[in-house]
């Protein structure tokens, strides 16, 4: 079966394109609101206090389940090694006083190291405990300092958590738009962004290059409008389409 990028005329793919254009440039203006946003709020010596300490302690909260989990992973491969050797000691396989005399030796060593293990399992858990506590006060401190701040904090937090779901749907959005559009055009695409802060495709509006600003030649223009070619402004680069 012949894959879909095979068929889709250069007319189609300059649309593709096109539309894919529009969506990356949507991305891109919610992530640059988004980082004014955060630079205002950030700007906010208080609260960016505040949300240090609590990022540090998530952090170290995330760091402390870590070692408890190791720990527990420990002491459950000790416990396993004691039954093994118990069963090797008890089992009535081995006869030889010398034989089960070092089989009690490994098991009365495996436990003790066992009670080790068993020690540092409960500390790391009083740790998890501690971070988790100190977690939560840090959160707390976070909230209440941002409850004490204006109503321009409040509304950038509710914009940013709109611009966030916005862009979420753009992700999504953007993976349809592009998934049709042969892999080498669309890197080609990916690379005039790059190179042109970000447009890579350019609308021809009154016979001119919408993103430059240059006029187009009518012979240019007619070809942004053919299915026959991907058209390119002579002068930025961009891919041209014209509806």
């Amino acid at each position: 079966m012949q894959r879909l990028y095979d068929i889709i005329t250069p007319m189609s793919a300059a649309l593709g394109l096109f539309r894919l254009q529009q969506i990356d440039s949507q991305m891109d203006q919610a992530r640059a609101r988004l980082e004014t946003i955060r630079q205002i709020i950030e700007n906010d010596a208080e609260l960016r206090a505040a949300t240090e300490g609590a990022s540090a302690a998530e952090s170290a909260h995330v760091e402390a389940e870590r070692a408890q989990r190791q720990a527990e992973a420990e002491v459950q491969s000790q416990r396993i090694k004691i039954e093994q050797a118990e069963s090797s000691l008890y089992g009535g396989m081995v006869h030889n006083p010398k034989e089960l005399q070092d089989l009690q030796h490994d098991a009365a060593s495996l436990k003790k190291y066992l009670a080790t293990l068993e020690d540092r399992l409960l500390e790391s858990m009083l740790a998890t405990e501690a971070a988790a506590a100190s977690l939560a006060e840090a959160r707390a401190a976070y909230s209440q300092m941002e409850s004490r701040l204006g109503d321009q904090t409040r509304d950038l937090t509710a914009e940013r958590a709109r611009l966030a779901h916005n862009l979420e749907r753009l992700e999504a959005e953007r993976k349809a738009a592009a998934s049709p559009v042969d892999a080498k055009l669309l890197g080609q695409y990916e690379s005039l962004r790059r190179e042109r802060r970000g447009i890579a495709v350019a609308a021809v509006s009154d016979g001119a290059c919408a993103a430059c600003g240059a006029s187009l030649t009518p012979g240019h223009q007619q070809t942004a409008r053919s299915s026959a070619q991907i058209a390119r402004c002579p002068t930025c680069g961009r891919i041209l389409f014209a509806d």
